[in-house]
């Protein structure tokens, strides 16, 4: 390489996920989402770090009302919000260790069953790296 060539390196990658029309209850059943969570992390080959934070929030609002996890991993975490009345997930998996994206995707969908899905997939932390330390 020479001393002028630049290296562009992503430091993590971020899935983000927006489910539509899940049935609600897949979505108020904890231990469905717990067992998510635990077929993820397995299939994405992460390392769990403790258990993960699951807790019902934002009853306040219809719209929003919902299990959220936390889970964190060796690599970073994953993050979840289930707004089950009215049928949307929302999934954020960022890991500075690669993965293979589809297969999360199809995990998710195992468990959450939606219509539709939005999703995005980005590089995190893109640097430019001039060879040195």
């Amino acid at each position: 390489m020479s001393e002028k060539e630049v290296i562009i390196k992503p430091w993590g990658q971020h899935l983000i996920l927006d489910f539509n029309g899940c049935p609600h209850e897949l979505l108020a059943d904890k231990e469905n989402i717990i067992s998510w969570n635990n077929e993820l992390v397995k299939a994405i080959e992460m390392v769990a770090y403790g258990e993960p934070i699951v807790e019902h929030f934002a009853t306040h609002s219809y719209d929003a009302a919902g299990y959220t996890l936390l889970q964190m991993i060796e690599t970073s975490n994953i993050a979840a919000h289930f707004a089950e009345n009215i049928g949307q997930v929302y999934i954020d998996v960022f890991s500075c260790k690669s993965f293979d994206t589809q297969l999360a995707i199809d995990v998710c969908k195992k468990y959450f069953r939606p219509e539709k899905i939005n999703q995005s997939e980005m590089n995190r932390g893109i640097f430019q790296n001039d060879g040195e330390a």
